[in-house]
């Protein structure tokens, strides 16, 4: 890193949805939740093969988020996140792992897989966060509207509702649905970086840890 120092600059945005609670599983109800299981060394069932990665697959210091695309909090954090990685350089990298809570979510995990095949996952996943509350009314989710937004990022939409509906992407859901409840994820976005769960949930908490795991792994930082 260079001794590079990481700072978060303006999360006033973030932490006004952190006011509200994240979004969970029972409802979206801001409740007290409990912590993550601790990972244990070599845990597989943090980090796959088909996860979405960010940044450099060498990274020391790796992120791992549990998030479902039509959650507030994680569209809020997500360019925190983004800022993490571009100060920390090559030292930190980022890993999705699909959590579909939300009604409508796992159709817009689809997407997002069929954008990956079509080498437009990012663009795609940020122009679903980006316009989140035009299609993920929670109850009543506007999946063609949010096919329409992927194919504004690039999308190759007919070819894309065919790489949904395959077998490979059925199986990507169902193994992250099982690792989310192997981890004890109970609410999004939840955070392990280098294994080690967020406990303290706030943009600084997820900060502070990865200063933590740097200080760790690139000493002299």
């Amino acid at each position: 890193m260079n001794r590079r120092t990481l700072v978060i600059a303006s999360a006033s945005a973030a932490i006004a949805v952190f006011a509200g609670g994240a979004a969970l599983y029972s409802g979206n109800k801001p409740e007290p939740t409990p912590a993550p299981t601790p990972a244990a060394a070599g845990n597989d069932t943090l980090i796959r093969m088909h996860s979405p990665v960010m940044g450099p697959v060498a990274a020391p210091v790796t992120i791992v988020e549990f998030f479902d695309p039509s959650c507030e909090a994680c569209r809020a954090f997500y360019p925190l996140v983004k800022q993490i990685m571009a100060q920390a350089g090559n030292d930190v990298r980022l890993v999705l792992r699909y959590t579909a809570f939300h009604e409508g979510s796992d159709d817009a995990v689809r997407i997002l897989e069929a954008a990956r095949r079509q080498n437009r996952f990012e663009p795609v996943l940020e122009a679903i966060l980006d316009q989140q509350p035009a299609w993920a009314d929670h109850g009543r989710p506007n999946i063609e509207k949010a096919w329409q937004i992927a194919g504004s990022a690039g999308l190759d939409i007919e070819q894309g509702k065919k790489d949904a509906a395959s077998s490979a992407v059925d199986n990507v859901l169902a193994q992250d649905m099982a690792d989310v409840q192997a981890n004890n994820v109970k609410q999004t976005p939840t955070f392990f970086v280098n294994g080690n769960p967020l406990t303290e949930f706030s943009a600084e908490g997820l900060l502070n840890l990865v200063r933590s795991e740097l200080r760790t792994k690139t000493p002299g930082t």
